[in-house]
């Protein structure tokens, strides 16, 4: 269920300073799931040194986390290595998440008849932090496309569905979000900052939100973000592919249309 995409590199935190105030809030609770948090690729194996230096908790606290956590069978261990990984337990938890969000059994047949006539992949994602993580993923035709499957990450600030689902947010949840993404990229915010704010005002007034060669050099992507009435987070639809085949003038006048066209029809049916 967990992949991890090398571009897409999470906080180790996104904790505000009222959650130490917080009579409410559970620390304890909040350690182990930056623990496990802390497995990045698939079936990655860490040591307690590995899990300390990654969520930045003491080799004591790390200690008695993967200890509570292995005894919950939410860890495995490897006595040879010394080494944890994750257990089923953690992919059941993502299945159940998967199995209450009834949108995606909605919107995928649209999502696959854009598909097959793009040829290339389209897919839904939601944000994990600064990653978006892929929910569900419908194939086209085309042989040269994205092997990108659900549960995979990708980068939040450079992908047109990152952008799109930053562009979706009101105002001031958009600016703490975008001032994240400052404090994340450090240096490299020049650069990543002119993408972001082209993408809020093509959203503004187009209606969607592009990433041409940003993410990787040779991806063209397009994505239209999805605002849920229930109050469940926002997602976006995208649809990317090899920029060779995926031009800007494709997806400007044929591709982003139906794009939106899909997030419409999907709107008229969600809960």
């Amino acid at each position: 269920m967990q992949h991890w995409m090398g571009g897409a590199v999470r906080p180790r935190k996104e904790r505000s300073e009222d959650d130490d105030q917080d009579r409410d809030f559970v620390a304890a609770l909040a350690r182990g799931l930056e623990l496990l948090r802390a497995f990045r690729r698939e079936g990655e194996s860490l040591g307690n040194r590995d899990l300390s230096e990654r969520t930045g908790l003491s080799k004591s606290t790390v200690s008695r986390l993967t200890y509570t956590l292995h005894k919950l069978e939410y860890l495995s261990y490897n006595p040879d290595t010394a080494r944890y990984q994750l257990a089923p337990p953690v992919l059941s938890l993502g299945f159940s998440c998967l199995a209450g969000m009834p949108l995606l059994q909605l919107a995928k047949p649209y999502m696959q008849e854009l598909a097959d006539y793009t040829g290339m992949p389209v897919a839904i994602a939601s944000r994990d932090r600064l990653s978006m993580v892929y929910l569900e993923r419908c194939k086209g035709s085309n042989a040269v496309t994205l092997a990108i499957e659900v549960g995979a990450h990708i980068k939040l600030a450079t992908t047109a569905v990152g952008r799109a689902c930053i562009a979706a947010h009101p105002p001031a949840e958009r600016a703490r979000l975008i001032d994240a993404v400052r404090a994340h990229e450090g240096d490299n915010w020049v650069n990543v900052q002119p993408g972001i704010d082209s993408a809020i005002e093509d959203y503004q007034t187009r209606g969607y939100c592009t990433s041409y060669t940003e993410w990787k050099r040779d991806v063209n992507a397009v994505a239209v973000p999805f605002v849920p009435r229930d109050g469940s987070p926002i997602v976006a639809f995208n649809c990317g592919g090899p920029s060779a085949t995926l031009t800007r003038d494709r997806i400007e006048s044929d591709v982003a249309p139906r794009l939106i066209d899909l997030v419409r029809r999907v709107a008229a049916i969600a809960p």
